[in-house]
């Protein structure tokens, strides 16, 4: 029932409506791919992975998926 502590589904709502209204439907899209690119790359910069060993995991990840 207090899956978000305090905030119930329609303040939920009501951030949603707001967040939707200053930055419009449109660019939606965008901001969530810019935070998940952004959450990524400080993912990586904690664990001090480079590049190229990113990459290997997630085709380690795909390929062992892939296969079940």
């Amino acid at each position: 029932m207090f899956l978000f502590g305090p905030i119930g589904p329609t303040e939920l709502l009501l951030i949603l409506l707001i967040v939707v209204i200053i930055f419009g439907a449109k660019r939606l899209p965008e901001l969530g791919k810019s935070l998940g690119e952004g959450i990524k790359n400080f993912r990586r910069a904690v664990s001090g992975r480079s590049d190229e060993e990113e990459k290997k995991l997630d085709k380690n990840k795909t390929n062992s998926s892939s296969k079940e």
